[in-house]
């Protein structure tokens, strides 16, 4: 009989959904994985315009899911956009915690154009600011930014599954973290 593992994603966004499952199966992959989807409140901006917001939207969805119910695992995804040496970026920090540790990592980073940009400080989110620019209704809950500019070469989905993969590699050599 297969093992069973709980996990709350602080999201109902079926991106998310997705790479929580596939990150969390690459954990356990003779698993069942029971998947629990939360509309968990980031406390930050809509569109958060810093890392330091974007890092505490995922940290704040985590405590969220934690307190929301007991599973094995909790994980979030914050995506957000911030200026590097010039050049406006998205991006996304992701958690995945146990009932002990929360362990962090950040996704690629998207450049983005200009005028993108100039929507999201006038505040407008992402998503929207892509969908007006490439006539896409949702794109937020599909392939995101990511896949439009890289027309669907990468994807937020499998961004953020490479970024919790990453985030939980504490949890694979315990002995070293």
């Amino acid at each position: 009989m297969k093992s069973s593992v709980r996990i709350i994603v602080g999201s109902c966004n079926p991106v998310k959904i997705n790479a929580a499952t596939a990150a969390v199966a690459t954990l356990h992959p003779q698993a069942d994985i029971r998947c629990e989807k939360f509309n968990a409140p980031s406390g930050v901006a809509a569109q958060p315009m810093s890392d330091e917001a974007t890092r505490q939207g995922a940290l704040n969805r985590i405590a969220a899911c934690r307190q929301h119910a007991d599973a094995d695992y909790y994980l979030a995804m914050e995506g957000g956009v911030a200026l590097l040496a010039e050049q406006a970026y998205t991006y996304a920090w992701v958690a995945i915690a146990d009932n002990q540790r929360i362990h962090l990592s950040r996704s690629a980073h998207l450049p983005l154009p200009h005028k993108v940009y100039q929507a999201l400080q006038q505040g407008q989110e992402l998503g929207d600011v892509m969908d007006a620019l490439f006539q896409t209704v949702n794109i937020k809950q599909a392939g995101g930014a990511i896949g439009l500019l890289t027309q669907g070469h990468a994807s937020r989905e499998s961004t953020y599954t490479a970024a919790l993969i990453m985030a939980a590699a504490p949890l694979r050599f315990p002995e070293l973290y």
